[in-house]
């Protein structure tokens, strides 16, 4: 492959003809608090890798997430609004930027405490929780449907 190099006006400049060979990046990069922020759903998965999993989440008004219990351990920080955490019985406040750090078999519920504002989060499931490219509108959806992460990761459905 050629390589051409020419000095112009005092610079030095150059040109290779290599061929272009398309690349499609694993991973995921993102302004995750803009994600947040901008999410409406109550659930959707942003990106799911062999060993953890990307979730974004909007409790609406009053709302929670409901007790549950995990096989996987769950980050969780808050981007905005104020809620509780409810930890085997242990009640926190929440406010923006609040971290929340779940072990697997810790039965946990996540409280939205304001009566006219979402609550809006994100979390990390280590190793994942929910099928890939999940996406839940409201909570009611997500109770009808709790299919459970299948092994597909996001760059395995990534052509």
């Amino acid at each position: 492959m050629p390589l051409v190099y020419t000095i112009r006006n005092g610079i030095l400049t150059g040109s290779c003809q290599l061929p272009i060979i398309p690349h499609t990046m694993k991973g995921f990069v993102s302004n995750i608090e803009q994600e947040t922020l901008e999410n409406e759903d109550f659930r959707r998965v942003l990106y799911t890798a062999e060993h953890c999993q990307l979730v974004l989440m909007c409790i609406p008004a009053g709302g929670e997430i409901g007790e549950e219990v995990h096989d996987v351990d769950q980050f969780i920080r808050i981007e905005e609004g104020e809620g509780e955490s409810i930890l085997d019985g242990v009640e926190r406040d929440l406010t923006d930027g609040s971290v929340i750090i779940i072990p697997a078999g810790v039965r946990h519920n996540i409280k939205n405490v304001l009566p006219d504002e979402p609550l809006k989060l994100y979390s990390l499931y280590a190793p994942p929780h929910h099928k890939d490219a999940t996406v839940h509108r409201t909570k009611e959806d997500a109770m009808k449907s709790e299919e459970e992460f299948d092994g597909e990761t996001t760059d395995d459905l990534t052509p």
